[in-house]
């Protein structure tokens, strides 16, 4: 019975690897249809019984505005270009300061979040990292830079039930995800550590302040120079 429910075990574990790199190669060319996180959504909305309007509008690399992927990047992520998916320097510093108590700070990369909307459940069980770890990792090998940003831009939440670049800066902003400006690019990518709190359309003075950091940051990272080195040659072959 023991080597049974181990051959059967380790069958599953193969199944699920396998389908998994499938899935992570797809959505490589393929734009996703929709994520976890918005399925978790509008579950959540059935049982509270308060209605959501999931809105999403998938668009491609070049309508998205390059000030709103240098915000992101410069709000969330700024060694996106350099890590693998994992910023260990980040990670230790948020486990030293949750370890002296207050608020919990988070360290996930642009990759983590993307693995973890697109394919995951929230929370904090060591399963659901132990597997954000795993699609992380598919994603970072199989997919190149440029593609997990274009993903993640059209993933994140940006208010309650809205979804993506488009579909923000028209609830925002009432324009296209290709038209934002610099500062409302700046105020979307400020509200992204809680975006169903805070708003980039009516920005507290903490976010006006951190927009204004942000657009700091986006000058220092060098604006469009910086995406055009995304894809550069340390990707390994296969992600180019």
């Amino acid at each position: 019975m023991l080597r049974l429910f181990f051959r059967r075990f380790t069958q599953a574990l193969l199944w699920f690897a396998a389908g998994s790199v499938l899935l992570v190669l797809v959505f490589r060319f393929v734009p996703p249809p929709g994520t976890a996180l918005m399925v978790e959504r509008k579950v959540e909305s059935w049982f509270n019984g308060e209605p959501i309007d999931l809105q999403r509008d998938w668009q491609p690399w070049e309508k998205i505005s390059d000030d709103l992927k240098i915000a992101v990047i410069a709000g969330e992520d700024q060694k996106f270009s350099e890590h693998w998916g994992f910023d260990f320097g980040a990670i230790q510093a948020a486990f030293a300061h949750n370890e002296r108590g207050g608020s919990i700070r988070g360290a996930s990369t642009l990759s983590q979040q993307v693995s973890k909307n697109l394919f995951l459940w929230s929370g904090r069980s060591w399963l659901r990292k132990g597997l954000e770890a795993w699609f992380t990792g598919l994603i970072e090998i199989l997919w190149p830079k440029q593609r997990i940003l274009e993903v993640y831009l059209n993933s994140v939440e940006w208010d309650a039930g809205v979804f993506g670049a488009e579909a923000a800066a028209r609830h925002h902003f009432g324009v296209g995800a290709a038209s934002l400006s610099r500062q409302q690019a700046s105020l979307l990518a400020a509200v992204l550590p809680n975006p169903r709190a805070w708003s980039a359309s009516r920005p507290s003075s903490y976010v006006g302040r951190r927009a204004g950091w942000i657009r700091r940051q986006m000058g220092q990272l060098g604006g469009e120079g910086y995406l055009a080195g995304l894809n550069d040659s340390r990707r390994a072959p296969w992600a180019q």
